[in-house]
């Protein structure tokens, strides 16, 4: 297949001074599904301790669910997703970054 160079006066398409192009916010360049919800084949993921992006290359990241119990001590189908960078890994402040998140939610409590 060929690819044909595209006008910058496209319809759908704009231009910025000094920024690349980038689509305009147009239905055809959102992928959304019937219902509303976005089906983009990659969305990145974000550090819950630092708000930092994800890149989709990083492989010492990890992503936890952390599922809510009843009082039996049984699964209730809800649960708690946090991701954590690599770079929070590798200087080994995963533990207490999880523990002021689990803390945040209710979920933890430091008393005796």
């Amino acid at each position: 297949f060929w690819l044909k160079p595209v006008p910058l006066h496209s319809e759908g398409l704009e231009a910025k001074a000094g920024s690349p192009l980038r689509l305009a916010s147009s239905p055809a360049a959102t992928m959304q599904n019937d219902e509303g919800r976005i089906v983009d084949l990659y969305l990145p993921r974000k550090c819950s301790a630092t708000n930092r992006l994800i890149p989709a290359k990083e492989h010492g990241a990890v992503q936890l669910n952390v599922g809510m119990v009843d009082e039996a001590g049984r699964y209730t189908g809800e649960f708690f997703t946090f991701a954590l960078a690599g770079f929070i890994r590798q200087r080994g402040e995963s533990d207490s970054c999880l523990n002021r998140l689990l803390h945040e939610k209710g979920l933890l409590t430091f008393s005796k």
